[in-house]
């Protein structure tokens, strides 16, 4: 399973590229016309979270399914140029859990996630997002990197929309996921995993226009 990050950094970059002259074909929709300022984002992502060797060997042996709603607004008006062409967007993530590796368990919580919306590639939209919020887990104290079982969650990584209509996109994308006790609590070797998620989100473009 170590191939599994590389693998799906090199699907969403190749996706990309391949398909950006096709991408741009004016009877498509076009990212760039629909994600702007005050643009609303729901969606629901579902993934495998799979432990590695990051800073310790011990999360390895680390598996578990996540849901993972999300609602959010694009907060920014355009900005860069060329590729780096974009917008911010800040997204509320719940997030429920169940682990079954190395034995069964579960995790609730939520973040807060700053995602980068790439607008330069048609109906085709990468970005890139990092995420900061918080979790309780049963793993804890069982495991021995944790201690405590509420702890703080930091995740960054790439990620792709694909616009099947104007409004609703399919997702995908990966993430480095840790988790931390930020040393409250007598053990915090952490735990580091990567995440593979894919869903679909729905975009209600120019939402704050449409407030009187």
């Amino acid at each position: 399973m170590r191939w599994l990050p590389l693998a799906w950094v090199l699907v969403l970059v190749g996706t990309a590229i391949a398909v950006a002259s096709d991408a741009q074909a004016e009877d498509s929709p076009q990212a760039r016309a629909i994600v702007r300022s005050g643009t609303i984002e729901a969606g629901l992502v579902t993934g495998y979270l799979q432990g590695n060797g990051t800073f310790t060997t011990l999360s390895s042996n680390r598996s578990a399914l996540y849901v993972l709603p999300r609602i959010g607004m694009v907060l920014t008006p355009e900005v860069g140029r060329g590729f780096f062409t974009g917008n911010l967007e800040l997204l509320f993530e719940p997030l429920y859990a169940h682990y079954f590796k190395p034995f069964g368990a579960s995790a609730a919580g939520g973040s807060f996630v700053f995602k980068y919306n790439f607008l330069s590639f048609g109906r085709w939209m990468p970005y890139w997002d990092l995420g900061l919020g918080m979790l309780w887990t049963n793993l804890a104290p069982r495991i021995p990197e944790q201690s405590t079982q509420v702890n703080f969650v930091t995740e960054s990584g790439p990620g792709l929309h694909y616009f099947v209509t104007e409004r609703v996109t399919l997702t995908i994308g990966v993430r480095f996921h840790h988790i931390s006790n930020a040393d409250i609590g007598d053990r915090n070797l952490g735990l580091n995993s990567t995440l593979a998620y894919a869903g679909i989100s729905v975009f209600w473009p120019r939402f704050i226009e449409r407030i009187p």
